[in-house]
């Protein structure tokens, strides 16, 4: 059964960034993880409670203790290299949930943060190999 959509006014407003808040339980680990594993810088105005570390105009916030749950995925989207960051993250010891797969949406691995938290790492997907989600 289909549901009709109902017409609604857009609100008048325009989104300058949407950012995730993540749950952390020890911010100088979270902080190791993002800034000297992934290369992340953290705000200055940052502080052990609260902060946002950000990279290449994108970021997220951490907090400590509350504001959101342990174990959220976040996509990060970028342009480079995934067998060569895959083995960058290897070496200094990230742990990688999912090695590079080759996906109709995009070359995608993942890691996890000190907290759980999954970090989908994609990029465009390789045409000349097959997708892992499409049947041969």
């Amino acid at each position: 059964m289909r549901v009709k959509p109902v017409a609604l006014a857009v609100p008048a407003f325009r989104i300058e960034n949407i950012a995730p808040i993540l749950y952390v339980k020890d911010m100088t680990s979270s902080l190791s993880f993002y800034v000297e594993k992934l290369g992340f810088r953290n705000a200055d105005w940052g502080d052990e409670h609260f902060t946002s570390v950000h990279r290449d105009h994108c970021g997220m916030y951490l907090c400590r203790g509350g504001q959101g749950n342990p174990g959220m995925w976040i996509w990060v989207g970028f342009a480079g290299d995934i067998f060569a960051l895959y083995e960058q993250l290897k070496t200094v010891g990230v742990t990688v949930r999912q090695s590079p797969v080759n996906y109709s949406w995009a070359m995608e691995m993942h890691v996890e943060d000190p907290d759980g938290h999954i970090l989908r790492f994609g990029t465009e997907p390789d045409e000349t190999r097959p997708f892992l989600d499409r049947k041969s």
